[in-house]
């Protein structure tokens, strides 16, 4: 693939605790970091994730991601030729997965980055592993959809998967990590505080879904600290509408409030 999804963040003041949580519940494994005080890295063997500390102006949650491109150059030559208004900023060295940062056509800013670039560390240069929870998708929501999904096929090469007429979203992937793209309509918030258009969840496969309510009972119950955070009468709103996603099974939350979808391979 010309263009893999490799990379998310999670923006928390909890990043410690957070990094924790996915490391327990999801088996997830902590990369050794040059700035344990800034950031923590961890990843599923395919797809590194960092949990950044909240800043002054910076809102948390699951804030963005990151792709890896076999050519960089390429990338910017298809903007210039069909998205002039797109445009490429060279991010600081201290980055480990983010020598360049871009928007789409929405406004959603991503990473990129390729195999040669110095800056990259970490869980980025670890190599790749298997294990038994993974993460499987993300999902963007958009006013307009279709020209998003045309965007990532057109200048990434995202493959489109099938789907039924009347679904209206847009199922791209590298093959192994699907992006999801959801219409955003101000309606689906009736009755709970209205989001504005943001990454909307995270997406794990786990090999049994008894097993994992199992282990997450556990956790709980051994690590009080470590709760998926409740939400109250708006949090089941929100969770309605994450049962929506096809690709999921379970819906909850990690400590921080960032939703979760799981479904079993």
């Amino acid at each position: 693939m010309f263009a893999k999804l490799k990379h998310l963040a999670i923006i928390s003041d909890n990043y410690a605790l957070l990094s924790r949580f996915y490391e327990a519940l999801f088996g997830m494994k902590t990369s050794k970091s040059p700035r344990p005080e800034s950031a923590v890295a961890i990843g599923d063997g395919y797809i590194g994730m960092n949990i950044i500390p909240q800043k002054l102006g910076r809102q948390a949650g699951l804030e963005h991601f990151g792709l890896e491109v076999e050519d960089v150059e390429k990338v910017s030559a298809r903007l210039r030729e069909k998205y002039p208004s797109v445009q490429l900023i060279k991010r600081p060295t201290n980055r480990p997965f983010a020598g360049i940062s871009t928007h789409d056509p929405e406004g959603y800013v991503f990473d990129l980055s390729q195999q040669a670039m110095t800056n990259r560390a970490e869980v980025y240069v670890e190599g790749e592993w298997k294990q038994d929870r993974y993460i499987s998708h993300f999902v963007l929501r958009a006013l307009n959809p279709a020209n998003l999904a045309r965007f990532y096929r057109e200048v990434y090469e995202l493959q489109e998967c099938e789907k039924p007429a009347d679904d209206p979203n847009h199922y791209l992937t590298d093959g192994r990590v699907t992006m999801i793209i959801a219409p955003w309509s101000i309606t689906d918030f009736e009755g709970a505080g209205i989001e504005p258009r943001h990454m909307d969840h995270l997406g794990f496969k786990v090999e049994d879904l008894d097993a994992f309510k199992k282990d997450l009972q556990a956790l709980v119950k051994r690590n009080p600290a470590l709760s998926p955070k409740p939400g109250g009468n708006e949090g089941e709103i929100r969770l309605r509408l994450l049962a929506k996603c096809q690709h999921g099974q379970f819906q909850m939350a990690d400590p921080d409030g960032v939703p979760i979808d799981v479904a079993a391979r």
